[in-house]
């Protein structure tokens, strides 16, 4: 995927008018990947349930990457994190986000997609979105990634995103586009 292939400007009707700064919507073949809002933030950090999401979403890797943000608020900017929505659904069915500013051109992401919604190809389709993204944007001329080494299938999802294996240090393996 190519940064031609996705759009910026969301759906009309994707998600609540307070979804973050102008522009910062991915739109896929399946997926909406849109800012996270205050009141999701503070809704996974408290406990709180909200409409619009899958049964078992937060997972406990949604729960961290919200504790993240409240404490770095410019991780809602353009290039920061986002909920990754199901198009069909409009439920929410994972996360994914750059690591914003980049280092010496490279900029690290990560993702997670929630059980009920693994084995359908989200986290590849979110995880190319991404990446396509950075690689556009100012100051990136590389994105990086590390994977558990345990974790074969996110290690599959980073190579069909287009990155590849370029080393290991202990249980994480490090991805990184060309």
């Amino acid at each position: 995927m190519t940064s031609s292939d996705l759009t910026t400007s969301g759906l009309p009707d994707s998600g609540p008018a307070d979804s973050g700064p102008a522009g910062a919507e991915l739109t896929t073949d399946r997926l909406v990947l849109r800012p996270w809002t205050p009141g999701e933030i503070a809704a996974v950090l408290s406990g709180d349930r909200l409409a619009g999401w899958a049964d078992d979403f937060p997972a406990e890797g949604d729960l961290a990457i919200a504790g993240f943000i409240a404490e770095n608020p410019s991780a809602l900017g353009e290039h920061g994190q986002r909920l990754i929505i199901e198009r069909s659904t409009g439920l929410v069915a994972g996360a994914v986000g750059l690591f914003w500013p980049p280092a010496d051109g490279a900029v690290e992401f990560g993702y997670g997609v929630v059980p009920s919604r693994r084995g359908r190809g989200y986290a590849t389709e979110a995880a190319r979105a991404i990446v396509a993204f950075a690689l556009a944007a100012p100051g990136v001329d590389r994105v990086v990634a590390t994977v558990e080494l345990s974790n074969p299938a996110s290690a599959r999802v980073l190579e069909n995103a287009g990155l590849r294996r370029v080393g290991t240090d202990g249980e994480l393996a490090t991805y990184r586009t060309a």
